[in-house]
């Protein structure tokens, strides 16, 4: 778990207010079958797989997959420069992204990205700390960090969780 007190508190606080405004349908199946965020950090460890959503210029919905890694309590992943999702937020920087396992896990995420490391212009202040962590996951040497892949953060907006057994989930 890499989240501060504070970053735990504020993703508690975006699940509660999620679930509270969510449609009387969407609560019926989640509201007593979900997790802390403190349960959550400790669930979304190292890559999950993620189902992410762009609109093209057309407005039509793309899904794609992704590399997902929780961080600070924020989706981060990233894609080579030169892909059609990175074109897609570079224009339009909405996006949703699930991470599924199985009937066990939904995590559901709506937001705007933010991009770390832009080809021009100063990266994210964290970046030097992400691309740690990025190299240490990925190696040293799998990709031109500087030019060939881009990485991003979903700032979330909405988030739901739905985890019928907890336990199922803690539990080596």
């Amino acid at each position: 778990m890499r989240e501060t007190p504070e970053e735990v508190n504020e993703l508690q606080a975006l699940l509660d207010a999620s679930l509270s405004g969510a449609t009387a349908h969407l609560r019926s199946i989640v509201a007593e079958r979900t997790v802390t965020a403190e349960q959550l950090t400790g669930i979304l460890t190292g890559m999950c797989t993620l189902a992410l959503s762009t609109v093209t210029a057309k407005g039509e919905p793309r899904i794609s997959g992704a590399d997902g890694h929780f961080l600070h309590g924020t989706w981060h992943f990233g894609t080579a420069r030169t892909a059609a999702k990175a074109r897609h937020l570079a224009a339009r920087p909405a996006a949703s992204v699930a991470h599924l396992r199985g009937e066990d896990l939904g995590v559901f995420t709506h937001g705007t990205v933010e991009i770390l490391n832009p080809e021009e212009g100063e990266p994210a202040a964290d970046w030097p700390e992400l691309l740690a962590y990025f190299k240490d996951f990925y190696g040293d040497d799998s990709f031109d960090w500087d030019h060939e892949v881009v990485y991003y953060r979903l700032r979330p907006h909405w988030m739901t969780v739905y985890a019928p057994d907890v336990a199922k989930l803690t539990t080596a």
